[in-house]
């Protein structure tokens, strides 16, 4: 059985971002958090037959803003999982925070009720490009953050940077990303703007750098950060040596994780074999709801989906594949996908040896080429 973590999603915002495609809701009004805590938990008991009573690896409070919920409140939620499921002795729990000033200064309860990795969406230290983004923080407050992420017990932080911003040039991008390194965080994710369906900015998209811009960018941040210590193991990821997002590897790994909140998404492999796909109800109103059913679709994955399904998530890495993942996370022969990794690589996008695959530097460029092979 393959390795398990928990995702946990707390839908509410301060504000909606206009780039933003995930599951959040402006905060209006009072946040509904002890009703909202007993939901979830109550939510991860209907879901615990589904675990074959493995441990968790980690844990992953994201939305949303989690970090608008009370110290007292996560700690309670924490707290409740905890009595519900067995933790590993090295469990990662990582909190998604803002660097807002009121937020931050929680960060220090949030390490005490049991987080003990930060995720901060910075996106840009230049005014300019936070009031394009909708982001409510300012320069000062997110370097403010940072610094008290560093020193409020945490084991770990991690600030998430945008690139290719409206009207962004290399040398704005280059330093965001120098001020950002200098705040020395264990891990940066470093992810290029795209603009997603039924968000502001699909209505009204903003002007874009070209793509000679776009792949300058990358590659001279991509120095940068090799330079200063860091190391690129996904797509849009780099960390210092050992400080690798555990729970996010699990999902590239095609690890299992469990689903819970409005709208989550999990991935359950059964004793069977058989793979399920979950996903809750979406809305607030409706997963509050006295006499609640939490599920809303619980979907058997196809055998024929599966090569893609592993290649998808197990290609963004850059470390090497080994060909016995395929089968054990799987349950599929190698042959199954052996007429798309041969033309993979007839077409330098892939290499192998007698027991792993690996992306090749054209294959990363060109991912979502490679990707459509699998289909």
């Amino acid at each position: 059985m393959p390795p398990l973590s928990l995702y946990i999603h707390i839908p509410w915002c301060v504000e909606k971002c206009p780039y933003c495609d995930f599951n959040s809701h402006a905060i209006k009004g009072a946040i509904p958090e002890a009703e909202y805590v007993e939901a979830l938990l109550a939510d991860l008991e209907a879901d615990l037959p589904l675990t074959g009573g493995r441990p968790l690896g980690s844990i992953f409070i994201g939305g949303g803003t989690p970090s608008v919920f009370s110290t007292a409140a996560i700690a309670r939620l924490l707290a409740g999982v905890k009595a519900r499921i067995a933790f590993a002795d090295d469990i990662e729990i990582t909190l998604e925070a803002n660097p807002g000033t009121v937020e931050a200064d929680k960060f220090k309860g949030f390490a005490e009720g049991g987080v003990n990795r930060l995720s901060i969406g910075v996106q840009s230290l230049q005014q300019e490009k936070l009031n394009l983004l909708g982001r409510i923080h300012g320069p000062s407050e997110a370097l403010r953050a940072a610094a008290l992420a560093a020193d409020c017990g945490v084991k770990s932080f991690n600030l998430d940077l945008m690139h290719g911003l409206p009207n962004q040039r290399q040398e704005d991008a280059l330093d965001d990303l120098k001020q950002a390194i200098a705040c020395n965080p264990a891990h940066l994710s470093w992810y290029q703007l795209t603009i997603e369906p039924n968000t502001l900015f699909a209505s009204k998209p903003p002007v874009l750098p070209d793509d000679d811009t776009l792949w300058a960018i990358q590659e001279a941040g991509h120095e940068l950060l090799l330079a200063a210590g860091y190391r690129q193991y996904e797509i849009s990821a780099y960390a210092k040596p050992g400080f690798e997002a555990r729970h996010n590897l699990n999902y590239w790994r095609f690890g299992d994780y469990l689903g819970i909140g409005c709208g989550a998404h999990g991935k359950l492999t059964q004793t069977d074999g058989h793979i399920l796909r979950t996903v809750k109800v979406r809305h607030p109103k409706g997963y509050l709801e006295p006499g609640r059913r939490f599920m809303d679709q619980q979907i058997t994955v196809e055998q024929s989906d599966l090569p893609f399904e592993f290649f998808m998530n197990r290609l963004r890495l850059f470390e090497d594949v080994p060909k016995a993942d395929f089968v054990e996370r799987t349950g599929l022969a190698l042959a199954e996908a052996e007429s798309q990794l041969r033309d993979a690589k007839a077409k330098g996008m892939i290499s192998d040896t007698h027991s792993h695959w690996q992306v090749t530097e054209q294959g990363h460029r060109y991912l979502n080429q490679l990707l459509a092979s699998f289909l």
